[in-house]
Formats: C-alpha cells, sequence, structure tokens
C-alpha cells in the first residue's frame, strides 16, 4: 500500500511517515500544496493524508484539482480546524473522511484501514505484470509460484516500477523514492542502473523485455492494464 502525506507540520510529518512505515506502508511526504500536485499527477497512491492548511496551495484547491483529473484515490483530510463548514466543504470537494487534529495515532490506523478496505480495488496489496507479482503488505514477490530473494531496495525499485507500470519514470525519481533524502545524484548516479541489472537477472528477465529501458528517461514495465 502507497500512502502519500501532505502536512507542513515538520515534527507531525515525520512522525507519521515513520510509523506507516514501521507497519509495512510505502509512504512519500511533502509538505505543501504544489508539491502535492507534482506527486499527484505524476504518480500513483492508495490512500492521500491531506491537511486543509497548506503553504502554496491549501489542501481544498489540491482535492479540488485532483478530482477535477479524475483522480479517485482514498482522500482523509487533517486539519487543525473543527468548523463544521470545514468539513462540509471538504467533503463536497470529494474527501472520504476527515480527521481534526490532535488526534491518536490509533484512531488514524483506524480510519486508515476503513478507508483502504471501502477502496476496493485501491486496497489490493497485489501488483502484477505478467508472470512477475509482489505483495506490498507482506513484501513478497513472486515469477508465477517461485519466490524471488530480493534485497530491500531491490523489491522498492520493483514496487515502484509497478505502481507506475506503462510509465517511464525517470532514474532520478526512482532512486528519490527508494533513498529518499540519503540520495547524491553525484556519487550515487550509477546506483539503479546496478540494482535494475540485478533485478533483471533475478527475474530472468536478461534482454529488458519486462523493464523496459526508455533512452534518455529511465525504465518503465509494461503489461495490461487492470
Amino acid at each position: 500500500m502507497r500512502i502519500l502525506i501532505v502536512d507542513d507540520e515538520p515534527i507531525l510529518l515525520n512522525q507519521l511517515q515513520k510509523t506507516l512505515e514501521s507497519l509495512n506502508y510505502t509512504v512519500d511526504a511533502v509538505a505543501d500544496g504544489e508539491s502535492a500536485l507534482e506527486r499527484l499527477f505524476d504518480e500513483m497512491y492508495d490512500l492521500i493524508l491531506l491537511d486543509i492548511m497548506l503553504p502554496k496551495i491549501n489542501g481544498f484547491a489540491v482535492l479540488g484539482r485532483i478530482r477535477e483529473r479524475k483522480i479517485h484515490t482514498p482522500v482523509l483530510m487533517l486539519t487543525a480546524r473543527g468548523d463544521v463548514e470545514d468539513k462540509i466543504r471538504g467533503l463536497d470537494l470529494g474527501a472520504d473522511d476527515y480527521l481534526a487534529k490532535p488526534f491518536s495515532i490509533s484512531e488514524l490506523l483506524a480510519r486508515i484501514r476503513a478507508l483502504l478496505r471501502r477502496s476496493g480495488s485501491h486496497g489490493s496489496p497485489v501488483l502484477t505484470a505478467g508472470d512477475l507479482s509482489i505483495d506490498t503488505a507482506s513484501r513478497e514477490a513472486f515469477i508465477g509460484k517461485l519466490p524471488l530473494d530480493l534485497t530491500p531496495k531491490e523489491f522498492s525499485i520493483l514496487e515502484f516500477l509497478l505502481y507506475n507500470k506503462n510509465r517511464a519514470v525517470s532514474r532520478f525519481n526512482m532512486a528519490e523514492h527508494v533513498w529518499g533524502d540519503d540520495f547524491d545524484p553525484f556519487t550515487m548516479s550509477n546506483y539503479i542502473d546496478v540494482h535494475i541489472r540485478n533485478l533483471r537477472r533475478k527475474i530472468n528477465d536478461p534482454g529488458g523485455t519486462l523493464i523496459n529501458t526508455v533512452r534518455g528517461v529511465g525504465y518503465m514495465i509494461k503489461g495490461d492494464d487492470e
């Protein structure tokens, strides 16, 4: 499961990210509405945790824009405001749930589980392409019924490619997703290519039939849209 958190409170953002990652969710975190839209227009998520009071573009505007683009990912609004009018406005714009700050982590996790259950196909933990499948909940990968022995970084790269199936993803975006702030493009520029070679060997794809090289961009996994 992949979650985007959008909140401009650094301490809360860090706490939520670490908590969700400890539960095996894949988490991206941004601190303003503009960055949120860039992520949401380029990548796919199973759930969005969206604060209302954000720099650059507020949460209401972010929600309106993604619903206009027919992005139906479940949205849980997070806000310090307790006004009924704000809640009504968010729900009218297409929010799926609403949680006022301060909130308990246990309540937030219960809301997340409920939204993922209700979202049907968005909640499926299994991503596939041909004979390749990965379970994002158990962090297992298979070719047919044969389990694959992947490192955590290899799994994350494969997961990122499958979330973006049939879309080319750049080496930089892939590295940013897998290594986060630890990625240094000057000293780690070939890391992605090395991991892709290892992945192709492990999934028996030496010619790049499944993991395609997109010249000048990065890589792409092709497969039938579900």
